[in-house]
């Protein structure tokens, strides 16, 4: 189950992303419609991984780094860095979204510019976290309530 927490939550945060750059090129096409659609699938799908994640953490607990020590300040640099923007990410989503239903597209562009490479970091570096942990991760054991 573990495993399967893991890949969900890597995959929904990876597609997630990639609904976004869809979204940024079709709006750039001038298709809103499909754009709508696209940033939808996008915020769905990070919605999804936002629950595989806390599932597999409140399941199994957390992973730490375990490989060489040479990267280890690498390694905290890419998770610290992530986890801050991701905090930012899902706020400022939601504002950039709250914008556009209320027809403000002025304001929405212009968070969505700042957005958009936060959204696509947090993505980018998840994958690697991910990608990282599976080589040199040391399970903690479950969290106990």
């Amino acid at each position: 189950m573990r495993e399967l927490l893991g890949l969900l939550a890597v995959w929904s945060i990876v597609l997630s992303g990639l609904a976004l750059v869809t979204g940024v090129i079709l709006i750039k096409r001038g298709n809103r419609v499909a754009h709508h659609r696209a940033m939808l699938t996008a915020t769905s799908l990070a919605l999804l991984f936002l629950v595989f994640y806390l599932a597999k953490w409140v399941l199994h607990g957390t992973t730490t780094y375990g490989g060489p020590e040479a990267f280890r300040g690498a390694y905290y640099l890419l998770l610290i860095s992530h986890t801050l923007l991701a905090t930012l990410n899902g706020p400022l989503a939601l504002y950039v979204i709250w914008r556009a239903f209320r027809g403000e597209f002025v304001l929405h562009k212009r968070w969505a510019k700042v957005l958009v490479p936060i959204w696509l970091y947090v993505a980018v570096s998840g994958w690697i976290i991910y990608v990282v942990l599976k080589r040199y991760g040391v399970e903690t054991g479950t969290i106990a309530f």
